[in-house]
């Protein structure tokens, strides 16, 4: 008969064999490439009235943003619609003009802060503290009808949405290029103007002026895209071609690979510049690829508690020599249902990245 302390040594024994066997057998998604859309919105002299219009002595000068491509990215078709973006600023706050080409212009929701994309939609999301967390979301159909509010972090990792909070002092209009809501005639194009003033943006910074030049934040647009056909001499919302079920499209600034537009670790970056219009270019902060590389090790991390119900405790674990180019440089610190991998840079900043997704430095 086996004694019971020869038991408990061979039951933790197999334990730890099943453990590394799991450990080894575990084997992760590919890195994900960094590739985010730049801009670089500059200051603008011009008086800007927001009316919808994209006047010429306004934003003809201002450059467009690159085009709109699906949100899965190369995995879908580009989009079949034509939209055009800019940005610009002031001292007072942020400029966005969009021009969407939509041969049938339609929109059903009239209440403020109402789910939006239900209807054809424009959406702005802005992360002005660049850690993925704290961003902040717009949206808008062809009524002008407006849904704001705020995520302290996404959803995926538990993020609180405060419906009820408000752009403070937000301008926003639309201007249709046709007739909304007549299905009798063929429309070219509605187009929307926002003015948001940086003591809004910057809430949950404290921060109430303008961005210093060369400053960068984290921003995202998406058109929300509905396919619809004239029933009884109304709009209604059908299945795309070739489909079953009845869905939209999504059309954005920066792919995130999925449908799902609140990881704000792909949106695209946006520099501020005081430089005359055309005169300067846009350069990435290096620490970005550092931030890159433990946003991998956080995707490595859920995989791996997916897979094991705890966190790694262990680098090597995680196979960081595969993400990053410096892994022996990794710090890591681990409980069952938390976690912190700090890296070192060569300017003396460390980069911290936890189990809710947060980024941050320390010196």
């Amino acid at each position: 008969m086996i004694s019971n302390m020869k038991k408990s040594t061979m039951l933790g024994l197999a334990t730890l064999i099943l453990s590394f066997t799991a450990n080894a057998q575990l084997n992760y998604a590919p890195a994900v490439k960094f590739n985010p859309p730049t801009y670089v919105c500059y200051k603008t002299s011009a008086t800007i009235t927001v009316d919808g219009k994209l006047s010429p002595e306004e934003w003809d000068a201002i450059p467009l943003a690159s085009a709109l491509v699906d949100i899965e990215g190369s995995k879908r078709p580009n989009p079949f619609l034509n939209t055009e973006l800019k940005m610009a600023y002031n001292d007072e706050g942020m400029f966005f003009a969009v021009l969407m080409e939509e041969p049938h212009v339609w929109a059903t929701i009239t209440e403020h802060d109402a789910v939006i994309f239900h209807d054809n939609d424009f959406e702005i999301f802005l992360n002005p503290t660049n850690d993925t967390h704290n961003y902040l979301e717009y949206e808008v159909n062809a009524l002008g009808t407006v849904w704001d509010l705020y995520l302290s972090k996404p959803y995926r990792d538990g993020g609180t949405i405060l419906n009820g909070w408000e752009f403070a002092g937000m301008q926003s209009a639309v201007h249709v290029d046709g007739t909304l809501n007549d299905p009798t005639d063929i429309d070219k194009s509605w187009s929307l103007e926002v003015f948001i003033p940086w003591a809004s943006i910057n809430q949950v910074k404290r921060k109430t002026t303008a961005p210093n030049s060369g400053e960068q934040m984290r921003v995202n647009f998406s058109r929300v895209q509905w396919t619809a056909e004239v029933q009884d001499g109304k709009y209604v919302k059908v299945p795309i071609a070739g489909e079953d079920r009845i869905r939209e499209y999504n059309w954005v600034w920066a792919p995130t690979g999925v449908i799902d537009i609140h990881r704000p670790e792909f949106w695209g970056f946006v520099q501020f510049s005081d430089k005359e219009i055309g005169q300067d270019k846009f350069v990435m902060n290096p620490d970005e690829q550092i931030k890159w590389e433990l946003r991998n090790l956080y995707y490595r991390q859920r995989e791996y508690h997916r897979a094991n119900g705890n966190y790694a405790n262990n680098i090597a674990d995680l196979k960081a020599n595969e993400v990053c180019s410096n892994p022996e440089k990794l710090q890591l610190h681990s409980t069952p249902s938390l976690y912190e991998i700090i890296m070192p840079t060569t300017n003396g900043r460390k980069w911290h990245i936890r189990q809710d997704g947060l980024v941050w430095s320390t010196e």
